[in-house]
């Protein structure tokens, strides 16, 4: 058995990314028990979804690398989407190497994901060219979402913004709300379905029936960053019943 040790930067006012991730790997360990995962997190203060807070906490970044660095992680994936996607396209490049290079500088080798990024690699392994998405942001920050997915090539055809600011009523979102919810899109000829474009916003029992409903591939942001830990710790991106992307087949991975 091999023991992975996983770190999260993760904001303060989130809730989900410590449930869901773990969630999500745990079942995989059912699946192939030579696997096991520990995680360890690192917070950065943010309460409401605004890009002056947003802005606030990727200040932060710096403190909470240096943070995990001492627990000698495996990977680290950083988990606030939207803080990284409103500061314009490809960000995530370099708010991965920021991360990486404080690690570096502390002798951790770990690679580093972030969700932002894994959120795009997903949709490329998918072979997605049209996605539709779902959000829990205000339409603005929305916006910013679509044009970040946009500009590294995929269309998005239609986005729906749940528009809830405070990031811990975004953590009580009732999952089971998605299945209602994605029927509000005009999804035309989308090759995938961005349920959660949140690591904050509850996806995970949503993921396959909306997918079984809907035919064509389902991933949010937080499975997205359970196939980029998997295949940057080079293992199968195996989890039951998450969705195309974690079936454990052969995809790509996309060029970062």
């Amino acid at each position: 058995m091999t023991e992975h040790h996983i770190g999260m930067i993760v904001p303060s006012s989130n809730l989900t990314m410590e449930t869901e991730l773990p969630r999500l790997l745990r079942a995989r360990e059912a699946a192939a028990p030579e696997d096991r995962f520990v995680f360890h997190s690192s917070r950065m203060r943010m309460k409401h979804v605004t890009p002056e807070e947003l802005r606030a906490m990727n200040a932060q970044t710096e403190r909470a690398a240096l943070e995990l660095a001492d627990a000698r992680p495996d990977v680290v994936a950083t988990a606030c989407l939207v803080a990284i996607m409103a500061q314009g396209p490809g960000h995530h490049c370099t708010a991965e190497d920021e991360i990486r290079t404080v690690l570096r500088a502390q002798q951790v080798q770990a690679p580093v994901v972030s969700s932002a990024g894994a959120l795009l690699d997903g949709i490329a392994a998918l072979g997605a060219k049209k996605v539709a998405v779902v959000t829990p942001y205000m339409k603005p920050l929305t916006r910013l979402v679509t044009e970040y997915i946009e500009d590294a090539g995929v269309e998005v055809v239609d986005a729906l913004s749940l528009e809830v600011p405070d990031n811990l009523a975004v953590a009580r979102l009732d999952p089971q709300d998605l299945r209602a919810h994605y029927k509000r899109l005009k999804l035309g000829d989308a090759d995938a379905l961005v349920l959660s474009a949140c690591v904050q916003m509850p996806s995970l029992s949503a993921i396959q029936p909306v997918q079984n409903e809907l035919g064509v591939p389902v991933l949010s942001a937080a499975t997205a960053t359970a196939f980029r830990i998997l295949t940057e710790l080079g293992l199968p991106p195996l989890v039951p019943d998450a969705g195309s992307l974690l079936a454990g087949t052969e995809v790509g991975t996309a060029a970062r």
